[in-house]
């Protein structure tokens, strides 16, 4: 029977409404596959031929392999957990004009017009006061069903809305929550958010609420070669990072993916990728088996990394956006992401290393290099790479709506992208 990649991808982007979210799918995955959970606040204790992983403030995750002999090699691969939306502010409650609404704030750089009359859900992390001031209790919710929506002007009102027209997030991106009620009190969300989680309004200190599409992702085209979806920036390339390091379990070495937040606001916190939380953790792992930092370094000028996010395929309609010799289309392969400027990691000896192991284990792939003319956007690599020198190379699955509530991509790409990974973890 054919794996169905589709479906399990489909399956994880459902069950990731948040970066919260997608590190708790990741967990359970991992789980599932005998890993041991670690914590950054305590003693570790590793042991050759195992599985690891440790959460990194709730909203990224590391994991790991340790071979027979860990020092054979050093492979490690990358991706986000964050994508574009709006989040909620603090004291969010708005009533007016009959409509009860709420404040939020642009996460990122999201295509605005794409979230409008949309079915529209939170998900994420709210906070308790508990017995301890430095030890809140934290709960996951999904609040799991449409109770949010952007409603769009009409054309009536506004005849250029064809145009183009220019949304002001402070004030034409606020979500309508429901019809005001003078029943209500004047803290109604903090009422709705505390029946969620069973406890009285004044015992919520802080959350972090994602507003996210309620529409789950699907197959799509004539036979079923594209899927639609919610979040495959970048949930395409954390699912594939998992996969690949679970499943290639007889690899020598040590195999490390990392998962990162705030990716789409610039990596530079605690739990991103330009920061030294992934330097520290491999230093502890080298430190637990006994290895000094000189080893550490020895390793790094021999080992690889792959940063993986998606690319941008050319467009149906709008071709003329894509460099004149290089145009990746959706579902004919894993893009290589080359940038002279290192806005995407990678230098000639990189490409070649990736492009050979795609030949050898003959899977599909494609290069991606902007328009000269059209400066690109980054990723992870290169802050990666900076804190951490090692050789990295970009790779992704082309897609199509880049950060728009609702992307598009091959449906035969996260296969090509399971297969690549898991040849770089394995190959000796």
């Amino acid at each position: 029977m054919t794996y169905d990649y589709t479906q399990d991808l489909l399956k994880f982007i459902q069950r990731s409404p948040s970066p919260y979210h997608t590190v708790q799918a990741s967990r359970t995955y991992l789980d599932q596959a005998g890993f041991q959970a670690l914590a950054l606040s305590k003693t570790w204790h590793l042991a050759p031929n195992s599985a690891y992983y440790v959460p990194l403030y709730d909203s990224g995750l590391v994991a790991f392999r340790t071979g027979s002999d860990v020092r054979r090699h050093l492979r490690l691969s990358a991706a986000h957990t964050d994508f574009p939306c709006l989040r909620l502010k603090y004291r969010p409650e708005l009533r007016q004009h009959g409509y009860l609404k709420l404040n939020a704030e642009v996460y990122g750089g999201l295509l605005r017009e794409s979230w409008l009359d949309r079915p529209l859900s939170l998900a994420g992390t709210v906070a308790l006061q508990s017995k301890d001031a430095f030890r809140p209790e934290v709960r996951l919710i999904d609040i799991g069903r449409p109770v949010l929506t952007i409603p769009r002007l009409a054309i009536h009102m506004n005849r250029q809305a064809n145009d183009g027209v220019a949304l002001n997030p402070q004030k034409d991106l606020l979500p309508v929550m429901g019809l005001d009620d003078q029943a209500l009190t004047n803290h109604f969300f903090l009422d709705f958010l505390s029946e969620k989680c069973h406890c009285l309004p004044e015992a919520i200190l802080s959350y972090d609420l994602t507003v996210y599409p309620c529409e789950t992702g699907c197959s799509l085209g004539w036979h079923d070669e594209f899927i639609s979806s919610p979040r495959l920036d970048n949930l395409t390339s954390v699912l594939a990072c998992l996969m690949g390091l679970v499943k290639e379990d007889r690899a020598d070495g040590l195999n490390v993916t990392a998962l990162f937040d705030n990716e789409e606001v610039g990596s530079q916190t605690k739990q991103g990728a330009d920061s030294q939380i992934l330097p520290g953790i491999l230093r502890r792992i080298y430190h637990t088996f006994g290895f000094t930092d000189d080893d550490f370094s020895a390793d790094l000028g021999r080992a690889f990394m792959l940063s993986v996010d998606v690319a941008h395929a050319i467009h149906p309609n709008v071709p003329e956006k894509c460099d004149v010799t290089n145009q990746p289309v959706m579902g004919h392969g894993v893009a290589l992401k080359i940038a002279s400027s290192q806005r995407y990691a990678g230098d000639a000896t990189a490409v070649a290393v990736v492009k050979a192991l795609c030949r050898e284990n003959e899977i599909p792939y494609q290069v991606f290099m902007n328009r000269s003319d059209i400066p690109g956007g980054s990723t992870l690599g290169s802050l990666l790479s900076a804190n951490l020198p090692l050789r990295t190379m970009d790779i992704g699955i082309p897609i199509t709506a880049m950060h728009s509530c609702r992307e598009l991509m091959g449906a035969a790409d996260e296969e090509s992208l399971v297969r690549l990974i898991r040849a770089f973890f394995g190959h000796k």
